[in-house]
């Protein structure tokens, strides 16, 4: 039976959100849940948001006009595994008591993040039904994807990108009718907000973008016993490149501080390469517009830049899985090969056979989507009670 049904009920729908990627996809779905007469939004903020060393991005989401319903301090910024597997306790401690407060009708969760695990295991507990955005996706060279697999196992209802996403959920066990194909709500923002044209974005952020520079997102490989090899790779090669670059902070996994220091080290030595802690989903998005090439091993890479055409040199093991478009050239953590991966992505020829493309990741359109099904879908038992995987006949 499919319990999705419309209904007329107020939904207190809470929505964790723990660092300033997951904040940039869930931006316009938040928007939406605000302003629907029928929901009553409960956002929760925790990870890196509150934290000044990551750009307090906490204060981009109360400038954009979200009210908050609860900051949860929970990371341990020790740069090791182990700070990583204490910022969860922490973070289960804090949520126990305040979705246990709050009492929600339905928790919003996105993407892979280790931190999403603290919030879907007190709502297990507390009986609260979970959503699931971007579930049924592949990152084999993060710890990443057991994550986002057991949330899709936790999860009641899910919002996937892509066709063999929802294929791969439907396969895992999970009932067709819980997974509603709605593409990744980050590329809501190349239809629905107001992005900075080449002039406004150089002058806000102090640019000169006469030149198109190189965006570089690079985050630590978490499943590799040795992710220092990877930067050193990646920052061997940057050496050899003369254009202008941008750097983009690196997420709170284990490994960042290296990757911060020798960006900042660069930076210092060259007038023609910027490092940012938070730029925020429009100054982002703006930016990434105005680039040559994205270069680094960033989900952001692999799909988002498809939906602007826009040349991806995705680096060594992190994105090892996905679902790529035409856009995006795969290469190994070597120098010389980065640097052959940079020239064809710059290419006039390759750039060419990129117009017309589209993105297998979503249409701009998500948000909506999103919605319509979180205040729609049956909040009853069956909607907790989930199917078991069918076993095939003589097993």
């Amino acid at each position: 039976m499919n319990p999705i049904k419309e209904s007329t009920m107020r939904r207190r729908i809470a929505v964790v959100t723990t660092s300033r990627a997951d904040y940039s996809h869930l931006y316009w779905v938040l928007k939406a849940l605000q302003d629907h007469p029928e929901v009553d939004l409960q956002l929760l903020v925790s990870g890196a948001h509150p934290a000044a060393s990551f750009g307090y991005s906490l204060g981009q989401i109360e400038a954009d006009g979200f009210e908050v319903a609860a900051v949860i301090e929970s990371l341990l910024d020790s740069d090791s595994d182990v700070g990583m597997a204490k910022t969860i306790g922490v973070a289960t401690l804090g949520l126990a008591d305040v979705l246990g407060r709050l009492r929600p009708d339905l928790l919003l969760l996105i993407a892979d993040r280790y931190e999403m695990l603290a919030p879907a295991a007190v709502a297990t507990a507390l009986r609260i039904p979970i959503a699931h955005i971007e579930g049924g996706e592949i990152s084999q060279g993060a710890i990443d994807d057991v994550i986002r697999n057991a949330l899709s196992k936790l999860s009641h209802v899910h919002f996937v990108s892509t066709k063999l996403a929802q294929q791969r959920l439907i396969a895992m066990g999970e009932a067709a009718w819980r997974v509603v194909r709605a593409g990744a709500p980050s590329l809501d923002h190349l239809k629905r907000s107001q992005l900075l044209d080449q002039d406004a974005l150089a002058h806000t952020l102090g640019l000169d973008l006469s030149t198109p520079p190189i965006m570089v997102s690079f985050h630590p490989v978490t499943l590799s016993p040795d992710s220092d090899a990877e930067v050193a790779a990646l920052f061997a090669a940057l050496e050899q490149i003369e254009g202008p670059l941008v750097f983009t902070f690196p997420n709170a996994d284990a490994g960042h501080h290296t990757i911060i220091e020798q960006a900042q080290a660069l930076c210092a030595r060259r007038a023609n390469a910027h490092i940012y802690k938070n730029l925020g989903p429009i100054l982002y998005w703006s930016l990434l517009q105005h680039c040559a090439l994205m270069l680094g091993n960033s989900s952001s890479g692999i799909m988002e830049t498809p939906s602007l055409a826009l040349p991806c040199v995705n680096i060594g093991l992190r994105q090892q899985g996905r679902e790529r478009a035409a856009n995006v050239i795969d290469v190994p953590a070597q120098p010389e090969a980065i640097l052959e991966a940079v020239r064809r992505a710059q290419s006039a020829g390759f750039k060419a056979g990129l117009q017309g493309m589209s993105n297998p990741y979503g249409d701009g359109e998500a948000a909506e989507r999103i919605v319509h099904t979180l205040i729609t879908v049956d909040l009853g038992l069956q909607l907790l009670v989930k199917e078991p995987t069918p076993v095939p006949s003589g097993t």
